[in-house]
């Protein structure tokens, strides 16, 4: 079964902090500060109306952000990291928000709860100082209920 792509985008996003947020943009939550080892292992972290993607560079990364109907189709075996959970949108106003710049993409879609699968991949292409790689992330959303924050599969890497 196939799945139809609603919308998708594919941007550039300083993770300053090795850190960027899928939020609802007018909510304009604040972002999480009680971070544990866990959280960090992670590499994500959810709280009400924001979901923190931690890339493993703290520099600009290719992000792809997709809106799905229902749960879409993909290749884990393409995949380093997935972390999946869900996401409540109530203004449904999605922004993708740099940790220290602005807004880097805003749409307007339903509001309600989504479900988010944050999916890291090559991840082993990180140079030795951890500036440049080709690394790359994606951020698939369709409509969803509430869940907890679970990593699918884990990257053994540093």
């Amino acid at each position: 079964m196939t799945t139809s792509c609603i919308q998708r985008e594919t941007i550039e996003v300083f993770a300053d902090y090795h850190q960027f947020y899928v939020q609802d943009g007018q909510v304009n939550p604040p972002a999480p500060e009680d971070w544990t080892d866990a959280d960090i292992a992670r590499r994500a972290k959810v709280a009400p109306n924001v979901v923190v993607i931690c890339p493993v560079r703290n520099m600009s990364v290719p992000v792809e952000v997709a809106l799905h109907s229902s749960a879409p189709q993909f290749d884990a075996s393409e995949v380093d990291h997935i972390v999946e959970c869900s996401l409540e949108l109530p203004s449904g106003h999605l922004q993708v928000h740099e940790c220290t710049g602005g807004p880097v993409l805003n749409w307007r879609i339903n509001p309600g709860h989504y479900q988010v699968l944050a999916l890291f991949s090559r991840l082993d292409s990180l140079s030795d100082d951890g500036l440049e790689g080709d690394d790359r992330y994606r951020v698939l959303l369709w409509p969803g209920t509430e869940r907890s924050l679970r990593v699918v599969q884990e990257w053994s890497g540093q």
